[in-house]
């Protein structure tokens, strides 16, 4: 698994997203809205909007907001106008960075992102510039105390899974991503209980960083993290896991 999915489990392992809740909740809200404006409200054949709300249920966010949000995206309440955006940039030894947006104001976020980039020693790309270097894959996640480790990857095969890979503290089940709602939900039924699940990008190669490049990248990491209109990043560093989790905390 690539650094950047590393360092999100980590920070979802140690609690650290749950101080900011209500910044979850907006994105999740966000992304709950844009998946039924562009797919529909019902959940079926709308996948996005599917895994959009198993998001939100895993987060215990209220029924209410996740039906508000939906009404939302098909018009049926009003709300604000959002325009999906993915930014495409470089961080500390060119690094890929893949960053996608949901805003209502497309010069105040682009100025913003820009200056987070610039920083942080990275820089904007052009559309394109490193998007070829990730392919689009599910991604559940689950920590090795947890699961056996045998049952696991016997049932993730048999559910249709791609991989199963093991790392220092987790194993990773890589799904193609028509597979995913199928793979999650069958892991689901036998009990296995994931630390995270969701549509990610993978990429096909990673830099290694150590020391003040290491320290740069996970800054940007968290400032991107932390931009109102940001929903997710996607990057190719790697960064060994020990440091990782102290950079993390």
């Amino acid at each position: 698994m690539s650094g950047h999915s590393k360092w999100s489990t980590i920070k979802r392992k140690k609690g650290a997203l749950d101080a900011k809740r209500g910044k979850i909740f907006s994105r999740l809200i966000k992304e709950i809205t844009i998946a039924a404006r562009i797919g529909g409200g019902s959940l079926e054949g709308n996948s996005r909007l599917r895994t959009a709300i198993a998001a939100a249920k895993a987060e215990n966010m209220p029924k209410d907001n996740i039906e508000r949000a939906i009404k939302k995206g098909t018009g049926e309440i009003e709300g604000g106008s959002l325009e999906e955006i993915v930014y495409e940039g470089y961080g500390p030894a060119g690094v890929a960075v893949l960053v996608n947006i949901l805003t209502d104001n497309k010069n105040r976020t682009s100025g913003e992102i820009r200056h987070i980039f610039s920083k942080h020693n990275g820089n904007l790309g052009e559309s394109g510039c490193v998007s070829w270097l990730f392919d689009k894959k599910g991604l559940i996640v689950f920590e090795k105390d947890q699961v056996d480790e045998e049952k696991l990857f016997e049932a993730a095969l048999e559910a249709g899974a791609d991989d199963v890979k093991e790392e220092a503290t987790t194993f990773e089940v890589i799904v193609d991503p028509k597979n995913f709602d199928a793979v999650r939900g069958s892991l689901e039924r036998r009990n296995f209980k994931y630390l995270l699940a969701e549509i990610t990008m993978v990429p096909k190669n990673t830099v290694k960083l150590e020391g003040k490049e290491a320290e740069q990248m996970i800054k940007l990491m968290d400032a991107l993290e932390d931009s109102d209109d940001v929903q997710k990043t996607y990057a190719n560093f790697d960064i060994a896991e020990d440091l990782l989790e102290k950079m993390s905390g």
